[in-house]
């Protein structure tokens, strides 16, 4: 069964991956031209509805508060795809590569993680179209998107290019790390995901809450350009 994750539960045991924020666009990069819809720079046109359709699954929009696509992870994702995180600048990356060691040996695939995206998003629907008559993962009924992505996780799909488990794992990490980083990085927008927990971001003092638990922080989250939530 997939691991969903309601947006009203999100934070709970989110694990950020060695993601790439600090290495990201900065603020003026992230903002410059946003006018309409944003459109991806690494993905093509059918890999974005992939990664659009996915996250919604993976943080969908509930009673409690909005999704993965209104806090634009999406876009997060896409521009993570022209880091050094994902061009796979952040760890090393050279032979031999052993990937049925112990995972606490370290990375050990010679693909970076905007290629495990292609490769993933490529399988995934070429898997899709042979199994629901020509249909790609964007085009099916969310039942059938989640029960593919639930069997990605627990490893139930075999892809030849890459590990479906490997996939489900990096778009999972990064779906979380796009609901919470700094608004600055493309996600967050309007700081959703910070509100939805109470975090303060990048405010310069709210010490007199850290010894007050269940106490509501009073005031909305900062960004760190300044932007108020």
């Amino acid at each position: 069964m997939l691991a969903v994750v309601p947006a009203a539960s999100v934070a709970t045991g989110a694990a950020i991956s060695q993601s790439a924020c600090s290495e990201s666009p900065g603020p003026q990069s992230a903002n410059a031209g946003n006018v309409g819809p944003y459109k991806p720079n690494y993905f093509t046109a059918d890999e974005w509805k992939f990664v659009q359709a996915a996250v919604d699954r993976l943080i969908p929009e509930d009673e409690l508060g909005p999704g993965a696509l209104k806090a634009g992870v999406p876009e997060y994702i896409d521009r993570q795809m022209d880091t050094p995180y994902g061009h796979g600048k952040l760890w090393y990356m050279q032979g031999p590569f052993h990937p049925d060691v112990p995972a606490e040996l370290g990375f050990q695939m010679n693909l970076a993680p905007r290629d495990i995206y292609r490769l993933g998003v490529k399988a995934c629907d070429e898997y899709c179209k042979k199994q629901y008559g020509g249909k790609a993962f964007a085009d099916l009924s969310k039942e059938d998107q989640e029960s593919l992505l639930g069997q990605m996780e627990h490893a139930k799909l075999s892809f030849d290019a890459v590990p479906a488990r490997t996939f489900f794992s990096y778009l999972l990490n990064n779906t979380k790390e796009g609901f919470f980083a700094d608004p600055i990085y493309g996600g967050n927008k309007g700081m959703v995901g910070w509100k939805m927990v109470g975090f303060p971001g990048a405010r310069a003092d709210f010490a007199d809450w850290i010894d007050q638990p269940g106490v509501k922080y009073p005031y909305g989250p900062v960004s760190i350009d300044g932007r108020r939530g």
